[in-house]
């Protein structure tokens, strides 16, 4: 029999919260675990049955414990859950060789994923970009949903450039509607100047992809890369700042 707490803190984690105040609403109507079909007809059809079987079994097995604390205990691990959701998550994305300790994530699929998260804005930066077609269309998507696309890549017309790909009319010709973005160094010393070898996509503030993976078809399929994928917390929004002010601030310009 499942332990009723796990139960209950698996229904915090998955439930939007109002679903868990419906729930807990519905249960302080009832005495004990024994009059719990009493309350499932009134319950979402889209909930999940498995959850709330276990839910059901588990309090009846527990027949101490009174609808008041069932309810209660499910109202503290939604808030709980949100809490930590609040805080962040982490995930290492591992593309490569498996050694069977961690998942094994191709890069394309993580990006996609921040891209096609994406309402309003994102933003994203890579050293190469370029033949990474569906990434392009992912791109292209999030415009037509209205979203504001900014990239920042590393020009081959900059006296110092070393990368034999331009991706700034690469990028231009499969996603014509984004904002294109470089390093402006003309003003630097020669002795200063460096290359935008960064890559991370953020998109609304709220999930971010750190990655060694530049927008090609090799670090998307075939390279051994390694990036974290970060949802909540503030990182992502202090990220997004920091780019957005490296383009007020004309350290970046867009390419017109």
């Amino acid at each position: 029999m499942a332990d009723i707490w796990n139960v209950i803190a698996e229904l915090g984690l998955e439930l939007h919260p109002a679903r868990v105040s419906a729930l807990a609403n519905l249960i302080k109507s009832i005495n004990s675990g024994n009059d719990f079909p009493k309350i499932r007809r009134n319950l979402s059809p889209n909930i999940n049955a498995k959850l709330i079987d276990l839910l059901e079994q588990s309090w009846t097995q527990n027949k101490q414990l009174t609808s008041i604390e069932i309810a209660s205990a499910l109202i503290s691990a939604s808030l709980t859950a949100e809490l930590s959701a609040s805080r962040g998550s982490v995930e290492m994305v591992w593309t490569g060789p498996s050694s069977n300790l961690v998942p094994i994530r191709h890069t394309e699929q993580v990006l996609k994923e921040v891209i096609e998260s994406a309402k309003t804005k994102l933003f994203v930066v890579s050293f190469v970009a370029y033949d990474v077609p569906n990434i392009h269309v992912a791109l292209n998507n999030a415009i037509e949903r209205n979203v504001a696309v900014d990239i920042l890549v590393e020009s081959s017309q900059s006296t110092h450039s070393k990368i034999q790909v331009d991706s700034v009319p690469k990028m231009r010709k499969s996603v014509p509607r984004a904002n294109i973005y470089i390093w402006d160094q003309s003003q630097s010393p020669q002795s200063a100047i460096g290359v935008v070898h960064a890559k991370c996509a953020v998109a609304d503030d709220c999930i971010a992809f750190i990655t060694s993976a530049n927008l090609t078809t090799a670090a998307m399929e075939r390279n051994v890369e390694l990036g974290v994928l970060i949802k909540g917390g503030d990182l992502p929004a202090r990220l997004d700042q920091h780019l957005r002010a490296l383009i007020v601030s004309d350290v970046i310009k867009r390419v017109n």
